[in-house]
């Protein structure tokens, strides 16, 4: 099932942010993280820019409880292992070991 994105930015973003209070809500290494939207981040000074993970990492599930407002390095702590995976199956492709399988 495609994803609206219009209901993604007007509905289901919005609703999510709202619900975090327009704060990280945390990830499995940094549980406590509680970055403010829009403010220089507690640990790393950047500013924060709360993006919507999906927790288990499949796009098509849009349910509340499989979305969370995270910061950037939650959110890129959270998907390390999928961000990994996909290094390698691009190298592997590039070298001519493997079908990139889109």
């Amino acid at each position: 099932m495609p994803v609206d994105y219009t209901d993604w930015r007007t509905v289901i973003r919005p609703r999510i942010l709202d619900r975090a209070k327009h704060c990280c809500e945390g990830s499995p290494r940094y549980p406590r993280c509680r970055a403010a939207n829009g403010q220089p981040h507690p640990v790393t000074s950047s500013k924060v820019v709360l993006t919507i993970a999906h927790l288990d990492h499949d796009v098509r599930n849009n349910d509340d409880a499989n979305l969370a407002a995270l910061c950037q390095r939650c959110h890129l702590t959270h998907d390390a292992q999928q961000h990994a995976m996909n290094a390698r199956q691009t190298r592997a492709h590039r070298s001519g070991q493997l079908a990139l399988s889109l």
